[in-house]
């Protein structure tokens, strides 16, 4: 029997379903050839743009994967190590959080069947909502980013003063609303496909996509203010030139995948000229799916802070392994028939 599969690309402003399929034969088989005519939203109904598509879909689950793999290990780090549970690792804990559900979302929605898509199930529409709701809250965790850096460079205002609470409520709380009017709009206005996609002429999905460009555009100029400090700074230094420059380029591209700001070089489809729309392809899949990834690698593996908890956490663990395999080799060897020298598993454990 032949089923029918939906495959889509999930790109910032541009959700993409398509009802990539064979034909299904009188005999039960496949034929031989995939049709894309359906996938014309990225596809522009081109058949040259079908390898394109398949390796974007493949960029797109690749870096999901590897994505997933690194935030996890990223958030047991943040779990484990308590030793380093500031209010700034607090936020890049949530924030990696979020990318994980994201992210795991992200891999529900690619299961969802084409049949249940057109039929727009209830619980499929509900999983296009929470997928969109941990959208909403990964760039506004990447907001409060944004919003602690500056406070602490440019503001100077000590962080110590800054409270937990109202960045969680932030990150987690304010998302919600929005993400509620818009199912609403959703369901009176654009009740169909899984609520998934945005078809030309309907502007539903700006009421959660209108406050994601916002914070994206004041985080930048967060990054503008931030990098303009840290030249000063480095101006004022007796660093030669030469190495400030880099410093600042360094710093500038360390905090561009914190801050979502790589999101804003996608805002629009750049033309309808193939070079443009395959590199659009290309560079959209990648850097979003890839993006948990470079968060966790310069907040988390890269963070000395983390580095050096885990590698205290490693020693303590080693030395106290240790310990007991010493007083396990103690007590394997008694000093009579009967019973054991306590006296020389003391001194065992006072090595």
């Amino acid at each position: 029997m032949c089923v029918q599969h939906r495959v889509f690309i999930s790109l910032l402003f541009w959700s993409i379903p398509g009802n990539a399929y064979r034909e299904c034969l009188g005999n039960g088989t496949w034929a031989s050839k995939i049709n894309y005519s359906q996938c014309e939203p990225i596809l522009d109904d081109k058949r040259k743009y079908a390898l394109h598509y398949k390796i974007a879909l493949i960029i797109n689950y690749l870096g999901h994967c590897i994505s997933v793999g690194a935030l996890i290990v990223a958030f047991m780090l943040f779990l484990c190590l308590r030793s380093i549970r500031c209010l700034r690792n607090i936020i890049h804990w949530n924030l990696i959080t979020t990318f994980i559900l994201r992210n795991v979302m992200w891999f529900l929605l690619q299961m969802i069947d084409h049949n249940i898509h057109e039929s727009n199930e209830p619980w499929c529409r509900c999983i296009t909502t929470i997928y969109n709701y941990f959208v909403v809250t990964n760039f506004f965790w990447m907001f409060v980013e944004g919003c602690y850096l500056h406070t602490a460079i440019v503001m100077t205002y000590s962080t110590d003063k800054l409270r937990k609470w109202v960045f969680l409520f932030i990150g987690w709380c304010i998302p919600c609303p929005i993400i509620i009017a818009w199912a609403i709009g959703k369901l009176y206005y654009e009740n169909e496909q899984c609520w998934f996609g945005k078809e030309p002429g309907k502007y539903i999905d700006y009421i959660y996509q209108g406050p994601v460009i916002l914070v994206l555009l004041i985080n930048f100029v967060f990054l503008f203010n931030i990098v303009r400090i840290l030249m000063t700074k480095l101006r004022a230094s007796t660093t030669s030139e030469t190495i400030q420059y880099r410093k600042a380029v360094k710093a500038t591209l360390v905090l561009l995948p914190l801050l979502g700001i790589t999101y804003m070089l996608f805002f629009v489809n750049p033309g309808e000229d193939d070079i443009s729309q395959i590199v659009f392809i290309y560079f959209n899949s990648f850097l979003q799916s890839f993006q948990g990834f470079f968060v966790s690698v310069f907040y988390c593996f890269l963070n000395g802070e983390v580095r050096s908890a885990a590698r205290k956490r490693w020693h303590r663990w080693q030395d106290h392994h240790s310990l007991r395999v010493r007083v396990a080799r103690a007590m394997s060897i008694p000093t009579s028939p009967t019973r054991i020298s306590f006296h020389s598993i003391k001194q065992t454990a006072a090595v």
